[in-house]
């Protein structure tokens, strides 16, 4: 299977869709953000000086799927149709799990949009909170489902 965004001479391209046929496609990204038990307990209790981190860091994450072609070089403009982004708190990280779904009627696939929407949405949470918490890492982010399209369903294991 060859990268879809080289041309024959190995330069970056826009891959050309204009010939796939419009159809509903929706993909669900997954990521978390750990931190130390106090930074947890500053954003549970809702302490944090920025004020409430995870209602802006679900509308950030919602920006960020619509941002996508603006920050992703080769990534098509897309009539993104749906954005939901999900932040559940989770004392075992400890942290926050990050769910973002991207829906649309398209050409090509929203993977890059829900990517986006978790990356931003976990980024935001970082820039909040980094006054009492710097070592906080983001991690596992990654496409768990995709569907429409040519390719069909894909499910993460």
């Amino acid at each position: 299977m060859a990268l879809t965004h080289f041309d024959s001479k190995g330069d970056a391209h826009m891959v050309d869709v204009s010939d796939k046929a419009a159809t509903s496609r929706v993909a669900v990204a997954r990521g978390h953000i750990s931190m130390a038990p106090e930074t947890f307990d500053i954003i549970s209790e809702g302490r944090a000086k920025k004020g409430d981190v995870l209602g802006v860091a679900r509308l950030a994450g919602i920006m960020g799927a619509k941002k996508t072609p603006d920050l992703i070089p080769l990534c098509h403009p897309l009539p993104v149709t749906k954005v939901t982004v999900d932040l559940t708190l989770d004392p075992d990280l400890p942290g926050v799990q990050i769910a973002a779904t991207v829906k649309t009627t398209g050409q090509t696939g929203v993977e890059m949009e829900a990517l986006t929407a978790v990356s931003t949405a976990a980024l935001t949470v970082y820039d909040m909170a980094k006054a009492v918490d710097k070592a906080m890492q983001i991690g596992g982010i990654r496409v768990v489902l995709k569907d429409g399209g040519k390719s069909g369903r894909y499910e993460a294991k």
